[in-house]
Protein backbone atom coordinates (compact mmCIF):
# COMPACT_ATOMS: atom_id res chain seq x y z
CA UNK A 1 0.00 0.00 0.00
CA UNK A 2 1.40 3.35 -1.02
CA UNK A 3 2.05 6.05 1.57
CA UNK A 4 1.60 9.61 0.23
CA UNK A 5 4.25 11.04 2.57
CA UNK A 6 7.57 11.94 0.95
CA UNK A 7 10.81 10.95 2.67
CA UNK A 8 14.15 12.44 1.62
CA UNK A 9 17.18 10.17 2.02
CA UNK A 10 20.49 11.95 1.60
CA UNK A 11 23.29 9.92 0.05
CA UNK A 12 21.38 7.38 -2.01
CA UNK A 13 24.58 5.83 -3.35
CA UNK A 14 25.79 4.89 0.13
CA UNK A 15 25.82 1.50 1.83
CA UNK A 16 23.37 2.56 4.57
CA UNK A 17 21.44 4.96 2.36
CA UNK A 18 20.52 2.23 -0.13
CA UNK A 19 19.17 -0.01 2.62
CA UNK A 20 17.15 2.88 4.06
CA UNK A 21 15.61 3.50 0.64
CA UNK A 22 14.73 -0.20 0.34
CA UNK A 23 13.11 -0.22 3.78
CA UNK A 24 11.04 2.87 2.97
CA UNK A 25 9.95 1.58 -0.43
CA UNK A 26 8.92 -1.70 1.19
CA UNK A 27 6.64 0.27 3.52
CA UNK A 28 5.08 2.17 0.64
CA UNK A 29 6.69 5.59 1.08
CA UNK A 30 7.47 7.90 -1.80
CA UNK A 31 11.22 8.36 -1.59
CA UNK A 32 13.38 11.19 -2.87
CA UNK A 33 17.15 10.83 -2.66
CA UNK A 34 20.00 13.26 -3.18
CA UNK A 35 23.02 12.47 -5.33
CA UNK A 36 26.09 14.61 -5.84
CA UNK A 37 25.66 13.84 -9.54
CA UNK A 38 22.62 12.49 -11.37
CA UNK A 39 25.07 10.34 -13.31
CA UNK A 40 24.87 8.01 -10.27
CA UNK A 41 21.15 7.39 -10.80
CA UNK A 42 21.73 4.22 -12.83
CA UNK A 43 24.01 2.83 -10.14
CA UNK A 44 21.39 3.42 -7.43
CA UNK A 45 18.67 1.70 -9.46
CA UNK A 46 20.96 -1.30 -10.07
CA UNK A 47 21.66 -1.50 -6.33
CA UNK A 48 17.96 -1.41 -5.51
CA UNK A 49 17.24 -4.11 -8.08
CA UNK A 50 19.88 -6.26 -6.36
CA UNK A 51 17.84 -5.75 -3.20
CA UNK A 52 14.65 -6.89 -4.94
CA UNK A 53 13.06 -3.50 -5.66
CA UNK A 54 12.08 -1.81 -8.92
CA UNK A 55 10.65 1.45 -7.55
CA UNK A 56 9.40 3.14 -10.72
CA UNK A 57 7.72 6.46 -9.90
CA UNK A 58 7.95 5.72 -6.18
CA UNK A 59 11.54 7.03 -6.24
CA UNK A 60 12.89 10.33 -7.52
CA UNK A 61 16.36 11.86 -7.64
CA UNK A 62 17.67 15.36 -6.94
CA UNK A 63 21.21 16.55 -7.52
CA UNK A 64 22.51 18.20 -4.34
CA UNK A 65 25.85 18.37 -2.56
CA UNK A 66 26.34 18.86 1.19
CA UNK A 67 29.01 21.49 0.49
CA UNK A 68 26.66 23.78 -1.45
CA UNK A 69 23.27 25.43 -0.85
CA UNK A 70 22.23 24.65 -4.42
CA UNK A 71 19.03 22.58 -4.81
CA UNK A 72 18.40 21.77 -1.15
CA UNK A 73 15.15 23.74 -1.11
CA UNK A 74 13.96 21.71 -4.10
CA UNK A 75 15.14 18.48 -2.50
CA UNK A 76 13.13 19.13 0.67
CA UNK A 77 10.00 20.60 -0.90
CA UNK A 78 6.93 18.66 0.24
CA UNK A 79 8.88 16.24 2.44
CA UNK A 80 7.46 15.03 5.74
CA UNK A 81 10.63 13.29 6.93
CA UNK A 82 14.35 13.32 6.21
CA UNK A 83 16.88 10.56 6.80
CA UNK A 84 20.20 12.40 6.72
CA UNK A 85 22.58 9.53 6.05
CA UNK A 86 25.17 11.13 3.76
CA UNK A 87 28.56 12.22 5.06
CA UNK A 88 31.22 14.13 3.10
CA UNK A 89 34.07 12.55 5.10
CA UNK A 90 35.83 9.30 4.17
CA UNK A 91 37.59 6.86 6.49
CA UNK A 92 41.02 7.78 5.10
CA UNK A 93 43.36 9.91 7.23
CA UNK A 94 43.48 13.37 5.62
CA UNK A 95 46.49 15.66 5.46
CA UNK A 96 44.37 18.57 6.67
CA UNK A 97 41.79 17.35 9.19
CA UNK A 98 40.06 20.72 9.59
CA UNK A 99 39.29 20.80 5.87
CA UNK A 100 37.26 17.59 6.35
CA UNK A 101 35.57 18.38 9.66
CA UNK A 102 34.08 21.67 8.51
CA UNK A 103 32.08 20.23 5.58
CA UNK A 104 30.62 17.50 7.83
CA UNK A 105 29.29 20.03 10.31
CA UNK A 106 28.19 22.56 7.72
CA UNK A 107 26.51 19.90 5.60
CA UNK A 108 24.42 18.70 8.52
CA UNK A 109 23.40 22.25 9.42
CA UNK A 110 22.56 22.94 5.77
CA UNK A 111 20.13 20.00 5.71
CA UNK A 112 18.58 20.95 9.06
CA UNK A 113 18.04 24.59 8.07
CA UNK A 114 16.45 23.64 4.76
CA UNK A 115 14.29 21.02 6.49
CA UNK A 116 13.08 23.56 9.04
CA UNK A 117 12.27 26.10 6.35
CA UNK A 118 10.43 23.46 4.28
CA UNK A 119 8.19 22.48 7.21
CA UNK A 120 9.65 18.97 7.59
CA UNK A 121 8.32 17.17 10.67
CA UNK A 122 11.42 15.21 11.68
CA UNK A 123 15.02 14.61 10.63
CA UNK A 124 16.74 11.35 11.55
CA UNK A 125 20.50 11.90 11.56
CA UNK A 126 23.00 9.07 11.07
CA UNK A 127 25.75 9.69 13.58
CA UNK A 128 28.14 7.05 14.95
CA UNK A 129 28.98 5.09 18.07
CA UNK A 130 32.22 7.05 17.82
CA UNK A 131 30.21 10.05 19.02
CA UNK A 132 28.97 8.09 22.05
CA UNK A 133 31.28 5.60 23.66
CA UNK A 134 34.98 6.10 22.96
CA UNK A 135 35.58 8.11 26.15
CA UNK A 136 33.67 5.68 28.35
CA UNK A 137 36.33 3.33 29.71
CA UNK A 138 34.60 2.12 32.89
CA UNK A 139 33.84 -1.52 32.15
CA UNK A 140 31.79 -1.93 35.33
CA UNK A 141 28.98 0.05 33.72
CA UNK A 142 27.24 -0.06 30.33
CA UNK A 143 27.81 2.44 27.56
CA UNK A 144 24.51 4.18 26.79
CA UNK A 145 23.17 7.09 24.79
CA UNK A 146 23.89 9.35 27.77
CA UNK A 147 27.62 9.06 27.02
CA UNK A 148 29.58 11.34 24.71
CA UNK A 149 33.02 10.93 23.16
CA UNK A 150 35.49 13.73 23.78
CA UNK A 151 36.18 15.08 20.25
CA UNK A 152 39.79 15.77 21.29
CA UNK A 153 40.43 12.15 22.31
CA UNK A 154 43.83 10.95 21.07
CA UNK A 155 43.52 8.28 18.38
CA UNK A 156 40.01 9.31 17.31
CA UNK A 157 39.71 9.08 13.52
CA UNK A 158 38.68 12.07 11.44
CA UNK A 159 35.52 10.21 10.44
CA UNK A 160 34.45 9.54 14.04
CA UNK A 161 35.36 13.07 15.09
CA UNK A 162 33.36 14.54 12.21
CA UNK A 163 30.31 12.49 13.19
CA UNK A 164 30.55 13.63 16.80
CA UNK A 165 31.00 17.30 15.95
CA UNK A 166 28.18 17.19 13.40
CA UNK A 167 25.83 15.57 15.91
CA UNK A 168 26.67 18.12 18.60
CA UNK A 169 26.03 20.93 16.12
CA UNK A 170 22.71 19.33 15.14
CA UNK A 171 21.42 19.19 18.73
CA UNK A 172 22.53 22.76 19.33
CA UNK A 173 20.75 23.90 16.17
CA UNK A 174 17.51 22.20 17.22
CA UNK A 175 17.75 23.82 20.63
CA UNK A 176 18.49 27.31 19.37
CA UNK A 177 16.95 27.58 15.89
CA UNK A 178 14.99 24.41 15.11
CA UNK A 179 11.49 25.79 15.62
CA UNK A 180 8.98 22.96 15.17
CA UNK A 181 11.53 20.64 13.54
CA UNK A 182 12.16 17.40 15.44
CA UNK A 183 15.44 15.49 15.54
CA UNK A 184 16.33 11.86 16.24
CA UNK A 185 19.83 10.41 15.98
CA UNK A 186 21.09 6.90 15.21
CA UNK A 187 24.53 5.93 16.54
CA UNK A 188 25.62 2.68 14.85
CA UNK A 189 28.58 0.56 15.87
CA UNK A 190 30.59 -1.19 13.12
CA UNK A 191 28.10 -1.71 10.27
CA UNK A 192 28.41 -5.00 8.39
CA UNK A 193 25.89 -7.34 6.77
CA UNK A 194 25.19 -7.93 3.08
CA UNK A 195 26.20 -5.43 0.42
CA UNK A 196 24.04 -4.87 -2.65
CA UNK A 197 27.05 -3.97 -4.78
CA UNK A 198 30.72 -3.12 -4.67
CA UNK A 199 30.10 -0.07 -2.46
CA UNK A 200 30.52 -1.06 1.20
CA UNK A 201 30.98 0.63 4.56
CA UNK A 202 34.37 1.42 6.05
CA UNK A 203 33.75 -1.31 8.61
CA UNK A 204 34.22 -3.91 5.86
CA UNK A 205 37.94 -3.18 6.14
CA UNK A 206 37.87 -5.21 9.35
CA UNK A 207 37.04 -8.30 7.29
CA UNK A 208 39.15 -7.36 4.29
CA UNK A 209 42.32 -6.87 6.30
CA UNK A 210 41.91 -10.26 7.97
CA UNK A 211 42.05 -12.07 4.64
CA UNK A 212 44.02 -9.95 2.17
CA UNK A 213 47.43 -10.32 3.76
CA UNK A 214 47.65 -6.77 5.12
CA UNK A 215 47.44 -8.14 8.68
CA UNK A 216 50.15 -10.63 9.56
CA UNK A 217 48.69 -10.95 13.04
CA UNK A 218 45.36 -10.05 14.64
CA UNK A 219 45.15 -7.48 17.45
CA UNK A 220 43.02 -8.69 20.34
CA UNK A 221 40.57 -5.80 20.02
CA UNK A 222 36.91 -6.17 21.05
CA UNK A 223 34.23 -4.82 18.72
CA UNK A 224 30.50 -4.30 18.51
CA UNK A 225 28.77 -5.10 15.22
CA UNK A 226 25.36 -4.43 13.66
CA UNK A 227 23.75 -5.54 10.41
CA UNK A 228 23.01 -2.76 7.90
CA UNK A 229 19.41 -3.98 7.49
CA UNK A 230 18.83 -3.54 11.22
CA UNK A 231 20.33 -0.04 11.01
CA UNK A 232 17.90 0.87 8.23
CA UNK A 233 14.99 -0.54 10.22
CA UNK A 234 16.01 1.56 13.22
CA UNK A 235 16.09 4.70 11.08
CA UNK A 236 12.52 4.15 9.91
CA UNK A 237 11.29 3.42 13.43
CA UNK A 238 12.96 6.56 14.76
CA UNK A 239 11.36 8.51 11.92
CA UNK A 240 7.77 7.65 12.84
CA UNK A 241 7.69 6.83 16.56
CA UNK A 242 6.50 9.89 18.55
CA UNK A 243 8.70 9.03 21.54
CA UNK A 244 11.84 9.13 19.35
CA UNK A 245 11.78 12.91 19.04
CA UNK A 246 14.76 14.44 20.79
CA UNK A 247 16.42 11.06 21.37
CA UNK A 248 19.55 9.26 20.21
CA UNK A 249 19.73 5.48 19.76
CA UNK A 250 22.69 3.12 19.73
CA UNK A 251 22.40 0.60 16.89
CA UNK A 252 24.16 -2.59 17.92
CA UNK A 253 23.50 -6.29 17.84
CA UNK A 254 23.60 -7.98 21.23
CA UNK A 255 26.98 -8.64 22.81
CA UNK A 256 30.51 -8.07 21.55
CA UNK A 257 33.08 -9.98 19.55
CA UNK A 258 36.87 -9.75 19.31
CA UNK A 259 38.93 -9.67 16.15
CA UNK A 260 40.49 -13.10 16.91
CA UNK A 261 36.95 -14.45 17.31
CA UNK A 262 36.01 -12.92 13.95
CA UNK A 263 39.03 -14.63 12.39
CA UNK A 264 37.95 -17.97 13.87
CA UNK A 265 34.41 -17.46 12.63
CA UNK A 266 35.59 -16.76 9.08
CA UNK A 267 37.75 -19.87 9.12
CA UNK A 268 34.76 -21.97 10.19
CA UNK A 269 32.08 -20.46 7.95
CA UNK A 270 34.00 -19.41 4.83
CA UNK A 271 36.00 -22.40 3.52
CA UNK A 272 36.86 -20.57 0.29
CA UNK A 273 38.90 -17.97 2.18
CA UNK A 274 39.70 -19.90 5.36
CA UNK A 275 43.33 -20.52 4.50
CA UNK A 276 43.92 -16.80 3.90
CA UNK A 277 42.60 -15.65 7.29
CA UNK A 278 45.22 -14.27 9.65
CA UNK A 279 45.21 -16.29 12.87
CA UNK A 280 48.20 -15.22 14.96
CA UNK A 281 47.14 -12.88 17.78
CA UNK A 282 49.05 -9.72 18.70
CA UNK A 283 49.38 -9.31 22.49
CA UNK A 284 47.80 -6.16 23.95
CA UNK A 285 51.16 -4.81 25.14
CA UNK A 286 52.49 -4.84 21.58
CA UNK A 287 49.59 -2.67 20.40
CA UNK A 288 50.13 -0.22 23.25
CA UNK A 289 53.88 -0.07 22.66
CA UNK A 290 53.43 0.49 18.93
CA UNK A 291 51.03 3.33 19.64
CA UNK A 292 53.97 5.36 20.92
CA UNK A 293 55.32 5.51 17.37
CA UNK A 294 52.46 4.98 14.93
CA UNK A 295 49.25 6.96 14.42
CA UNK A 296 47.29 3.90 13.26
CA UNK A 297 48.44 1.98 16.33
CA UNK A 298 47.19 4.85 18.51
CA UNK A 299 43.72 4.12 17.18
CA UNK A 300 44.19 0.43 17.99
CA UNK A 301 45.32 1.26 21.52
CA UNK A 302 42.29 3.51 21.98
CA UNK A 303 39.99 0.66 20.90
CA UNK A 304 41.52 -1.51 23.63
CA UNK A 305 40.32 1.01 26.23
CA UNK A 306 36.75 1.41 24.97
CA UNK A 307 34.06 -0.15 27.12
CA UNK A 308 32.31 -2.65 24.84
CA UNK A 309 29.46 -3.35 27.25
CA UNK A 310 27.16 -1.48 24.90
CA UNK A 311 23.45 -1.17 25.69
CA UNK A 312 20.87 -1.32 22.90
CA UNK A 313 18.00 -1.36 25.43
CA UNK A 314 16.74 2.12 24.60
CA UNK A 315 16.01 1.27 20.96
CA UNK A 316 14.31 -1.94 22.04
CA UNK A 317 12.15 -0.30 24.69
CA UNK A 318 11.19 2.98 22.99
CA UNK A 319 11.01 1.82 19.37
CA UNK A 320 10.21 -1.88 19.64
CA UNK A 321 13.38 -2.54 17.67
CA UNK A 322 15.05 -5.92 17.75
CA UNK A 323 18.23 -6.68 15.80
CA UNK A 324 17.25 -9.57 13.52
CA UNK A 325 20.83 -10.46 12.61
CA UNK A 326 23.40 -11.63 15.14
CA UNK A 327 26.94 -10.30 15.06
CA UNK A 328 28.08 -13.58 13.52
CA UNK A 329 25.45 -13.42 10.78
CA UNK A 330 26.36 -9.83 9.93
CA UNK A 331 30.07 -10.71 9.75
CA UNK A 332 29.57 -13.74 7.50
CA UNK A 333 27.19 -11.79 5.23
CA UNK A 334 29.81 -9.06 4.86
CA UNK A 335 32.53 -11.60 4.03
CA UNK A 336 30.27 -13.27 1.46
CA UNK A 337 29.67 -9.86 -0.17
CA UNK A 338 33.40 -9.18 -0.37
CA UNK A 339 33.84 -12.50 -2.17
CA UNK A 340 30.80 -12.02 -4.41
CA UNK A 341 31.89 -8.60 -5.62
CA UNK A 342 35.57 -9.58 -5.81
CA UNK A 343 36.64 -7.01 -3.23
CA UNK A 344 39.21 -9.29 -1.59
CA UNK A 345 42.57 -9.54 -3.28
Amino acid sequence: MKNPEIVLVTGGTGFVGAQCILALLHQGYHVRTTLRSLASKTSVLETLRAGGSTPGDQLEFVEADLTSDHNWDAALHGCTYVLHVASPVSFATPADESAHLKPAVEGTLRVLKSARDAGVKRVVLTSSFGAVGFSHTDRTTETTEADWTDPNLKGLSTYEKSKGLAERAAWEFIKQEGGALELSVINPVAILGPSLGSHTSGSFDIIRHLVDGSLKAVPNIPLNVVDVRDVADLHVRAMTTPAASGQRFIASADGQISMPEIAQLLQQKMPDIAEKVATKTVPDWVVRFASLFNAQAKTGAMFLQVNRRVSNAKAKQLLGWKPLATQEQAIVAAAESLVKYQLIK
